[in-house]
């Protein structure tokens, strides 16, 4: 079979939920075009700007794809076949994901455009928001953590693929190094002159396109220039990407967030739709297998299971809290009309999914012995599945893989940006320490705390060195869908206060009890493997920071769910409704 039928079932499957679930969630909230949104009422066009839907869906799109809906699927492919992973993203992003990213951000706007930590707050109580921004904290360190090092392994050594072409890392690092230098001056020139966006992206994108040709002649390979082998050189790699991160946190964003932002919105839509291409008329057959089995060896030699290994592994793509974040910190204040957040909202989680499945048949058309030789490097499985999709194009492989993974950087460096600034905002509330240098102090801790993890010298059962990334993933995966739970929660608290409507038990209640108890089960893994032996024998007080961190997080988990459950059960008297359009009753 080729992978076009699954292409096409599951463009059909997200279409439908859009146009039906996507319209049955919009009558429920009751959204109103006429009511005026925060962007409106409190527009300083600084923060509160009110966009256009069609630019605003890019701009959110981009911050929330990343790298995520790539490395997730790709690496949840390998390990248990295409089919569970493929019937996890499409039920997980039609019922699940994008429930939780429409309704956090519709939480938003509905409270002046304030974060999912400001409607705990006021919903739940002071302790479960100081609680729920501690565990927030923790998941940016690991996201940023994870996704670093990732990028860090694009940038060193020779990869040769499957079908002989030879990507250089340095080469990769040079296209990068070009892309970040252009937004800048696309900045400067947007601010300083009266160029019109249309003309300055005609500019630069065909500049990025030779940014990405050129990279190859012109490798930065920092492990020859240093006399480093590859571990040591991705070390450094990672080190100045944190140091890149520290600089894009505290510099104005009109200088390189905003146009690197709208560059790389380009590049989400033309990977996707080159994908899309590719897949559609490339005639490319399955070969991997659909299942492999229900346990999956991990790099430390433990047997983890499908349940809930699978369900953390892919996280964005599917389900992840981080969107959470970006719905509530930045989109909802740019929100034009509170219809929009039917296409920006649940749509742009949609079209995650399908960037999901193009990536997830990156991993169908391998053999199960190429997969495997690539399982550390999803960034390679995924460039290589670009390159070939491109070919049908009539673009070179060679020119397809670096876009591909130029692409795949530029997705993270989006995730990157937006986690450090968050996190600097998380240090500096937490501290109350504001002005220039509580901001820099509040940077210094988001990179320096990331910094320390991504040096560790990870190794696998045998002894080997490995990225950091491949073993921090999973606690990342879990994390990250423990923050989509207790999002969920949160919505559930506010409107279960408010309203007390039916249908919040059907369409939010479910699955929050469902992204609750596959994260904490996850953790409850980590944590048991750090201190016991597979049959239950004490090891010790382990050195590892994972179970540590695990049983932090399960912790901050409990306490914010029995505070939850104190409201939901009536124990709490409810608040009165506020003054805004109430739900529609199921």
């Amino acid at each position: 079979m080729t992978l076009l039928p699954i292409l096409f079932f599951s463009g059909v499957c997200l279409g439908l939920a859009y146009w039906i679930y996507g319209r049955i969630l919009s009558r429920w909230f009751r959204l109103d075009p006429e009511k005026e949104t925060p962007a409106i009422q409190l527009r300083d066009d600084v923060d509160y700007v009110p966009i256009d839907p069609k630019f605003l869906l890019g701009q959110h799109f981009s911050a929330i794809a990343a790298a995520g809906p790539i490395v997730g699927p790709i690496l949840a492919g390998v390990m248990f076949g295409w089919l569970p992973a493929l019937i996890w993203i499409l039920i997980g992003s039609i019922l699940i994901g994008g429930v939780h990213d429409f309704s956090a951000l519709v939480a938003s706007i509905r409270h002046r455009a304030q974060s999912i930590t400001e409607v705990v707050r006021q919903y739940m109580s002071r302790r479960s928001y100081y609680l729920f921004l501690v565990f927030v904290w923790i998941a940016l360190v690991y996201i940023t953590v994870a996704f670093a090092d990732v990028v860090a392994g694009s940038f060193v050594g020779v990869q040769t693929l499957e079908n002989g072409t030879q990507v250089n890392g340095g080469g990769i690092a040079s296209s990068s190094l070009l892309y970040l230098i252009l937004p800048i001056f696309m900045g400067l020139l947007l601010r300083y002159t009266r160029t019109p966006l249309w003309l300055a992206t005609f500019i630069f994108l065909p500049l990025v396109g030779f940014a990405i040709w050129g990279g190859q002649y012109i490798p930065f390979d920092l492990g020859a220039l240093l006399n480093l082998p590859v571990p040591k050189a991705q070390k450094v790699w990672d080190a100045l990407l944190l140091g890149y991160c520290f600089i894009a946190s505290i510099v104005p964003m009109w200088i390189l967030l905003q146009p690197r932002g709208h560059l790389g919105g380009y590049f989400l839509y033309i990977a996707l739709i080159g994908g899309l291409l590719g897949v559609a008329l490339g005639g490319q057959s399955i070969q991997y297998p659909a299942f492999t089995g229900w346990y999956w060896q991990s790099p430390k030699g433990e047997s983890m299971p499908l349940f809930p290994l699978l369900f953390i592994t892919i996280a964005c793509g599917a389900c992840s809290g981080f969107h959470s974040l970006v719905s509530t910190g930045t989109t909802s204040k740019q929100l034009r009309k509170e219809t929009d957040a039917r296409a920006i909202g649940y749509g742009a989680m949609l079209m995650e999914g399908m960037v999901a499945i193009v990536s997830l048949c990156c991993v169908m058309m391998l053999t199960q012995p190429a997969a495997n030789a690539l399982a550390g490097k999803p960034n390679f499985i995924y460039a290589q599945g670009v390159g070939r999709f491109l070919e049908i194009l009539y673009i070179p492989a060679s020119f397809g893989i670096s876009f591909g993974l130029l692409a795949f950087t530029t997705f993270v460096y989006d995730t990157l940006d937006v986690c450090t600034r968050l996190t600097r905002y998380i240090v500096q509330e937490l501290t109350g320490w504001s002005g220039r240098a509580g901001r820099y102090f509040a940077t210094l801790i988001a990179t320096a705390i990331p910094l320390y993890f991504v040096l560790q010298d990870a190794k696998d059962a045998a002894g080997n060195s490995i990225p950091v990334w491949r073993i921090y993933w999973s606690l990342f995966g879990a994390s990250n869908q423990l923050l989509a739970a207790l999002t969920l929660i949160g919505v559930t608290v506010w409107l279960y206060r408010t309203y007390n409507a039916r249908w919040i038990w059907y369409a939010l209640g479910i699955p929050a009890l469902w992204m609750y108890a596959i994260s904490v089960w996850s953790l409850f893994l980590f944590i048991k493997n750090g201190f016991f032996t597979a049959d239950w024998q004490f090891k010790g007080v382990p050195s590892d920071p994972i179970p540590w961190v695990g049983l932090v997080l399960v912790g901050l988990a409990i306490v914010l769910f029995i505070e939850a459950a104190v409201i939901l059960s009536g124990l709490s008297k409810p608040k009165p409704p506020e003054a805004e359009p109430a739900p529609v009753a199921a």
